[in-house]
């Protein structure tokens, strides 16, 4: 489906068009003289405009200049009973799709024309698409023989066929995006793009005009209109990744968007159909923001259809090992060197940390490991794992200003020191205490206390 302008003076003309495209599936809309097309134009986006040439107050050579000003990327084709060379010159050097003259067989070279240039939009959408997404793309599928991780790819590939929203819940570095792309995988819009938007990467008005799109001098900078992601995506799926970064504003446009399947780009007064199925990811609880005011109950319910939680990388320890060598493989890859082995030292010193950031700080963690691995060596570096993981376990203390919460922090501190002291023992634990100065006794009391 496409919105279609259709400008002529001749009423019956513009009578014949419109009942002809609204039967093929279009939005249509008409003008019967020139300036009413430029109003329609600089409060609506259109992805095509037929119009005729010869009109009283302004012709179709002066409305095509127009559009190329405010919407570059609408089509137009121009029609006309009063052909001449001069016109068809002007209008192919102006940017015109087609230029077609009224015979008795308009209609069929119209239909053929308008085909041709919907089928032209939409591969020129999805090629912008594409490339937003391309340095975004991971080609790796999520690797997961944990029970728990294989209780969430049953549940990826039961809702994926769905149209349900879908909420996936988790720390950072989990694997939110990943898991998003394979429900999209699974789904009927396989075919179709994978668009993704981290929320909290925009200020409000940025991710306004990025999601539904603008019209021109809708704003200082929009210097022509402009489709948003959600028009753009139309039959795919879009990822709103931190979606609890949202303001309420934000919220009700977005709740808006899920219960009407329609969205407003900036500066129009028309509203536009789009058909995009929605998955959305936080690493906070939206429960607790809702109870607090800061996250709207009615969206949270809209979003949180289908509810899939990611449990860290320290509750799934058993996708420490088959992780470390898929990484491994691909960052010694990446090097253009074999692949390096993990010794079992190695692997027992992956299993002592508690991986805060998850997959992302396991795969920080090897790439660079790999990276300093000198090229003689066939086995990766047990000490240059370990000074990755080190890299990731801090010792600084500060007092916030607002205060603290004196008997957590020295838990956190404790803790920290043992995770250390058994990163540098690869996980003997008597060396670990030795290195801490206590007994094997305290070190096993505080390792218990800690859950290490």
């Amino acid at each position: 489906m496409a919105r279609i302008l259709i400008v002529d003076d001749e009423r019956s003309m513009c009578q014949l068009l419109e009942i002809a495209f609204r039967k093929d599936g279009h939005q249509v809309e008409t003008a019967l003289r020139g300036d009413l097309a430029k109003r329609k134009l600089e409060s609506q986006i259109f992805d095509l405009v037929i119009s005729d040439i010869r009109m009283p107050d302004l012709t179709g050579l002066d409305l095509l200049q127009h559009i190329r000003t405010i919407s570059p990327e609408t089509y137009v084709i121009l029609i006309t009973a009063y052909a001449t060379i001069d016109s068809a010159v002007q209008a192919v050097n102006l940017g015109a799709y087609r230029y077609i003259i009224k015979t008795d067989k308009l209609m069929e070279e119209l239909r053929a024309a308008v085909e041709r240039a919907l089928t032209e939009s939409a591969l020129r959408s999805e090629n912008r698409l594409l490339r937003r997404e391309l340095s975004r793309v991971r080609t790796d599928e999520i690797v997961g023989r944990d029970q728990k991780m294989k209780e969430v790819l049953e549940l990826v590939q039961t809702l994926g066929p769905t149209q349900s929203t879908v909420l996936i819940l988790g720390e950072s570095g989990t694997g939110k995006e990943l898991v998003a792309r394979a429900i999209h995988k699974y789904s009927l819009r396989a075919d179709k793009a994978f668009v993704s938007i981290n929320c909290g990467a925009f200020p409000d008005t940025l991710l306004e005009s990025e999601l539904f799109g603008y019209l021109k001098g809708a704003f200082t900078d929009a210097g022509g209109n402009k489709k948003g992601i959600f028009e753009t995506a139309d039959g795919a799926t879009l990822f709103l990744d931190e979606i609890s970064e949202t303001s309420p504003a934000m919220q009700v446009k977005l709740l808006r968007v899920l219960q009407e399947k329609q969205i407003r780009p900036l500066g129009a007064t028309e509203d536009v159909p789009v058909d995009v199925r929605i998955i959305a990811a936080t690493n906070r609880e939206l429960k607790t923001l809702v109870s607090e005011g800061k996250f709207r109950e009615d969206l949270f319910y809209r979003i949180s259809v289908i509810p899939v939680r990611l449990p860290p990388l320290r509750e799934r320890k058993g996708d420490l090992e088959p992780l470390a060598r898929h990484f491994t493989v691909k960052y010694s890859r990446q090097a253009g060197r074999g692949t390096l082995r993990l010794s079992a030292e190695i692997l027992r010193l992956l299993q002592t940390h508690d991986w805060p950031g998850n997959v992302r700080e396991l795969e920080n963690t090897i790439e660079q490991a790999v990276a300093l691995t000198p090229e003689k060596e066939k086995q990766l570096s047990v000490e240059r794992v370990r000074d990755a993981v080190l890299s990731g376990v801090t010792e600084e203390v500060t007092l916030e200003p607002e205060g603290m919460d004196f008997e957590q922090r020295i838990a956190e501190i404790e803790k920290q020191y043992l995770t250390q002291a058994l990163v540098r023992a690869t996980g003997v634990r008597t060396k670990a205490a030795e290195l801490l100065k206590m007994s094997y006794r305290s070190f096993r009391h505080y390792a218990q206390k800690h859950q290490i």
